[in-house]
């Protein structure tokens, strides 16, 4: 008896993403370009991060497919809002809401498909390239980081005092030798910043170090200083390579590989800071209470020497 072979089934979630591919892939690729070639505005650059990310974001994707297909189907309200919203933004044509219409479209499709737990399940990722999407918040944030680049620019001046070059400061500007430099909010380390954060965010996942709230808020208080200390040294290096007319390397810590080499150097920091982090800093803070009953202050012959309760903070 003949029997017929099934025909194989091509799944739904294979079909949607097709089809989102051929929506989005050319605005990736558009903004992958503009990171490698710096072909886009500034604002776009300081989400070259992107290309780690979003990757990396993929990646947990593809590992976390066996949890979501146990998953059972179930839809949330939320998720036809989100993809009209999507679907309104992608149509306007208008480049940063195409950008946000992808990381929306997609958290519609996740509740659509698999409701509450399916968004959770891939809500890190999607954190990933929500953070990744080029907008416009640097350009917002900009004028309120005016004191942090007179602070870089005060500390750098007053080191560059301390090798005796004639250095004048005034603002957020550093005369040496009647050569002026700026440091600007690009110059001041916003962009690195946001590099710092989104690649800090990477390693408290990969490492673990976000089961620790702890070590978590040290880790990102660090990249925030480890960010201005930073750049406080870049600024000072370029202010006295243009002061001394030292055009070459002022060009390449300014605009070539050199740049990119120090972005490294601060990045690699981090995984520095987290190690010390695991090695002497505790997952928890205890601090001994201070309410204890009176019964918890009387000793017993099984405990001579009874301690006060202890009390998880963190």
């Amino acid at each position: 008896m003949l029997t017929s072979k099934a025909k194989p089934q091509i799944s739904l979630e294979i079909i949607i993403l097709a089809l989102v591919a051929v929506l989005y892939v050319p605005l990736l690729l558009y903004w992958v370009d503009g990171w490698l070639n710096k072909s886009i505005s500034i604002q776009h650059e300081y989400f070259s991060h992107g290309l780690l990310g979003i990757p990396f974001a993929a990646y947990l994707v593809w590992e976390g497919r066996s949890r979501w297909q146990k998953l059972p189907n179930q839809a949330h309200w939320l998720a036809v809002p989100l993809m009209l919203l999507a679907i309104v933004f992608y149509s306007v044509g208008l480049p940063d809401m195409m950008n946000l219409s992808l990381p929306m479209l997609l958290a519609g499709l996740l509740l659509a498909l698999k409701g509450q737990k399916g968004f959770r399940l891939y809500a890190f990722p999607w954190v990933l390239l929500l953070f990744a999407t080029p907008t416009q918040l640097p350009y917002l944030i900009e004028p309120y980081i005016l004191p942090l680049q007179s602070f870089i620019a005060a500390v750098a001046g007053v080191i560059l005092q301390q090798f005796d070059v004639n250095v004048y400061i005034e603002g957020i500007y550093l005369f040496v030798n009647d050569q002026l430099v700026e440091v600007a909010p690009h110059c001041a380390g916003l962009k690195m910043l946001f590099t710092s954060l989104y690649m800090g965010l990477i390693l408290t996942y990969w490492t673990g170090l976000n089961r620790s709230r702890l070590r978590t808020g040290l880790f990102f208080v660090g990249i925030i200083g480890i960010s201005v200390f930073g750049n406080i040294i870049r600024n000072t290096l370029l202010t006295y390579f243009h002061g001394a007319q030292m055009t070459k390397a002022f060009e390449w810590l300014h605009d070539s590989w050199g740049g990119d080499l120090y972005s490294a150097a601060m990045l690699g920091m981090l995984i520095v800071l987290i190690r010390l982090l695991e090695r002497y800093v505790p997952t928890t803070l205890k601090v001994g209470g201070s309410g204890a009953s009176p019964t918890n202050l009387q000793s017993s012959p099984q405990s001579p020497n009874p301690q006060p309760p202890t009390r998880d903070y963190f």
